[in-house]
């Protein structure tokens, strides 16, 4: 079995965190965050609220080739936490815990995601040859664009 690796961001909003967390807790938000390159797009038929049991399907994209995710949202607290769970999709294992705390009148996001690579040793290879550095370019691009979207 691979290692389980740990991928923490922080980010900082000048914002309310009742403004912050309704714009993370509408899922189709993802898909103005997500790079283009993923060509990201929610599958689940819009109108569904997030909550604890929440699935979510999407189709994505990585070089060239498309595959679907489907997601869990296992723990919703509003105005604090989700955490999403991988049921289907290119990981092991994805556990992705977003927190959110208020600051005044700023809010601090907090992003914990658990992974592990599957296939063995060519995942754990694959991890170190590519998998990490387009992890750390996505969640970089995801901080820009919410500070884009949200701020201005």
């Amino acid at each position: 079995m691979s290692p389980t690796y740990r991928l923490e961001r922080i980010q900082r909003l000048p914002l309310p965190l009742e403004k912050v967390f309704a714009f993370f807790s509408d899922a189709f938000n993802l898909e103005a965050i997500t790079p283009p390159f993923l060509r990201f797009r929610i599958l689940t038929p819009r109108g569904f609220e997030v909550q604890a049991g929440t699935r979510i399907q999407y189709r994505l994209s990585l070089f060239g080739i498309p595959f679907t995710w489907h997601t869990l949202i296992e723990e919703f607290v509003p105005n604090r936490r989700f955490v999403d769970r991988q049921e289907r999709g290119p990981y092991a294992l994805w556990h992705h815990t977003h927190e959110f705390l208020a600051d005044g009148n700023e809010t601090v996001m907090l992003d914990t995601v658990l992974y592990r690579m599957p296939l063995g040793l060519a995942g754990v290879l694959a991890h170190e040859l590519v998998v990490r550095f387009i992890l750390a370019h996505i969640f970089e691009y995801r901080r820009r664009r919410v500070e884009e979207l949200l701020v201005g």
